[in-house]
């Protein structure tokens, strides 16, 4: 069953191991000294791009669910930065701190958007193939037609649009970082509705991650819909499951 996700909005304004991981909610240690900046975006806008998107993804290294991108066009001014003091890199960031930060991005933001690619579509496309397809949704999603991309890692050459993308971007450019927050709490709050439609695999604690108590549910129940087949651990489980898939929300869907 194909889960795609597509939600935007306007205000007025590496891939990870497969093997078995022990999942916290507890903020990561940090990777950079100085918080995000908008030099980055600066910088862009300089050479006379206008609009600079912020692009980032979660779910990568996933054994379930989709993976789920998010862009994110902000103010290019110092208000900006004093309002969004404390955005930074998701994973740096306690489950309560992304919350609250995502509510303060999505009011200050001039644009931002959600995109998805479902297990199935990971399974078919490759995980690298499948990220750039949830980004290219988010991007496309953008009410405001971005003039330049900041990306984490990951380039698009499928997008005609002036892009950077690093490593560690989400640690260093502001956008990319409330780009990281908004794609990692809208694919929680996916994970935390498969849990409540799929019984057994704990999927809203780990979000489909590889714990160890995720390994035990896959060796108990085998996989079920919303399990990537290709991955290495869930293929290596013979006994398959079936379960009733989540309906397909009622969303704008994109040329992609």
């Amino acid at each position: 069953m194909a889960l795609v996700l597509l939600v935007s909005s306007v205000s007025v304004v590496s891939v990870v191991s497969m093997g078995v991981l022990d999942y916290h909610h507890a903020a990561m240690p940090i990777v950079h000294q100085r918080s995000p900046s908008l030099r980055e975006e600066r910088a862009l806008q300089r050479a006379g791009h206008r609009f600079i998107a912020g692009v980032d993804e979660a779910g990568r290294g996933a054994w379930a669910g989709p993976v789920v991108a998010a862009a994110v066009v902000l103010p290019c001014d110092r208000r900006t930065f004093s309002r969004l003091r404390g955005v930074n890199d998701s994973k740096q960031l306690t489950p309560a701190q992304r919350l609250a930060m995502r509510e303060r991005i999505e009011r200050v933001a001039l644009a931002w958007s959600i995109g998805s690619a479902s297990s199935a579509e990971i399974d078919a496309l490759g995980i690298l193939a499948a990220t750039r397809l949830a980004m290219m949704r988010a991007v496309a999603g953008l009410q405001l037609a971005p003039d330049a991309l900041l990306i984490d890692a990951v380039e698009l050459p499928a997008l005609p649009l002036v892009q950077r993308a690093f490593d560690h971007a989400d640690a260093i450019s502001l956008s990319v970082a409330a780009a990281s927050i908004l794609a990692k709490t809208a694919r929680d709050a996916i994970m935390c509705a498969l849990d409540a439609s799929v019984a057994g695999y704990g999927f809203a604690g780990h979000k489909g991650y590889g714990t160890r108590a995720h390994a035990r549910a896959l060796a108990q129940l085998g996989p079920c819909w919303a399990h990537r087949r290709t991955f290495k651990p869930v293929a290596s489980t013979s006994l398959l499951t079936s379960h009733s898939p989540l309906p397909t929300p009622n969303l704008p869907t994109s040329d992609f």
